[in-house]
Protein backbone atom coordinates (compact mmCIF):
# COMPACT_ATOMS: atom_id res chain seq x y z
CA UNK A 1 0.00 0.00 0.00
CA UNK A 2 1.54 3.50 -0.45
CA UNK A 3 1.04 6.24 1.73
CA UNK A 4 0.90 10.05 1.04
CA UNK A 5 2.42 11.71 3.91
CA UNK A 6 0.72 16.05 4.35
CA UNK A 7 2.06 18.92 6.23
CA UNK A 8 -0.35 21.09 7.86
CA UNK A 9 -0.60 24.69 7.02
CA UNK A 10 -2.49 25.66 10.33
CA UNK A 11 -0.94 23.56 12.84
CA UNK A 12 3.12 23.69 13.49
CA UNK A 13 4.27 19.87 13.03
CA UNK A 14 1.17 18.22 12.11
CA UNK A 15 1.51 15.24 9.29
CA UNK A 16 -1.63 13.63 7.69
CA UNK A 17 -0.85 10.41 5.96
CA UNK A 18 -2.97 9.13 3.79
CA UNK A 19 -3.95 5.81 1.29
CA UNK A 20 -3.16 7.75 -1.73
CA UNK A 21 -2.04 10.60 -3.26
CA UNK A 22 -4.51 14.01 -3.19
CA UNK A 23 -7.52 11.55 -1.65
CA UNK A 24 -9.60 12.52 1.46
CA UNK A 25 -12.64 10.99 0.82
CA UNK A 26 -12.02 9.35 4.14
CA UNK A 27 -10.67 12.30 6.31
CA UNK A 28 -13.44 14.01 8.09
CA UNK A 29 -14.73 17.48 7.09
CA UNK A 30 -14.06 19.27 10.60
CA UNK A 31 -10.70 17.90 10.40
CA UNK A 32 -9.58 18.88 6.84
CA UNK A 33 -10.82 22.65 8.00
CA UNK A 34 -8.69 22.23 11.22
CA UNK A 35 -5.73 21.22 9.12
CA UNK A 36 -6.07 23.41 6.48
CA UNK A 37 -4.55 23.13 3.30
CA UNK A 38 -2.99 20.40 2.51
CA UNK A 39 1.12 20.24 1.42
CA UNK A 40 2.93 17.11 -0.18
CA UNK A 41 5.67 16.18 1.24
CA UNK A 42 6.46 12.19 0.31
CA UNK A 43 4.79 8.84 -1.59
CA UNK A 44 6.11 6.02 -0.72
CA UNK A 45 5.16 2.38 0.45
CA UNK A 46 4.02 1.81 3.51
CA UNK A 47 4.26 -1.84 3.54
CA UNK A 48 8.19 -1.76 3.01
CA UNK A 49 8.87 -0.06 5.84
CA UNK A 50 9.87 -0.95 9.86
CA UNK A 51 9.27 2.29 11.37
CA UNK A 52 8.99 5.94 10.68
CA UNK A 53 10.85 9.05 12.27
CA UNK A 54 8.12 10.04 14.54
CA UNK A 55 5.24 7.37 14.54
CA UNK A 56 4.87 4.15 15.20
CA UNK A 57 4.46 2.89 11.88
CA UNK A 58 1.86 -0.42 13.31
CA UNK A 59 -0.33 2.43 14.55
CA UNK A 60 0.70 4.19 11.08
CA UNK A 61 -0.98 1.13 9.68
CA UNK A 62 -3.81 0.11 11.61
CA UNK A 63 -5.13 3.72 11.30
CA UNK A 64 -4.84 3.91 7.85
CA UNK A 65 -6.57 -0.16 7.47
CA UNK A 66 -9.07 1.26 9.62
CA UNK A 67 -10.02 4.75 9.23
CA UNK A 68 -8.68 5.50 5.87
CA UNK A 69 -5.90 7.70 7.18
CA UNK A 70 -3.68 8.75 10.51
CA UNK A 71 -3.14 11.80 12.18
CA UNK A 72 0.17 12.78 13.45
CA UNK A 73 0.66 15.57 15.98
CA UNK A 74 3.36 16.83 18.16
CA UNK A 75 3.74 16.06 21.64
CA UNK A 76 2.66 18.31 24.31
CA UNK A 77 4.52 21.12 24.93
CA UNK A 78 6.56 20.47 28.41
CA UNK A 79 5.95 23.96 30.87
CA UNK A 80 8.91 24.07 32.06
CA UNK A 81 8.61 27.16 34.46
CA UNK A 82 5.58 25.04 36.17
CA UNK A 83 8.26 22.16 36.52
CA UNK A 84 10.85 24.49 38.26
CA UNK A 85 8.47 25.43 40.59
CA UNK A 86 7.36 21.87 41.15
CA UNK A 87 10.85 20.92 41.95
CA UNK A 88 11.82 23.79 44.25
CA UNK A 89 8.33 22.70 46.29
CA UNK A 90 6.53 25.88 45.20
CA UNK A 91 2.74 25.35 44.62
CA UNK A 92 0.64 27.74 42.25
Amino acid sequence: MLCAVYKSSRKADTYLFVKKRDCFDDVPAPLMEMFGVPKLVIVFPIAKRDALGMADIQKVRAAMEENGFYLQIPPPQVNLLAEHKLSLGIKD
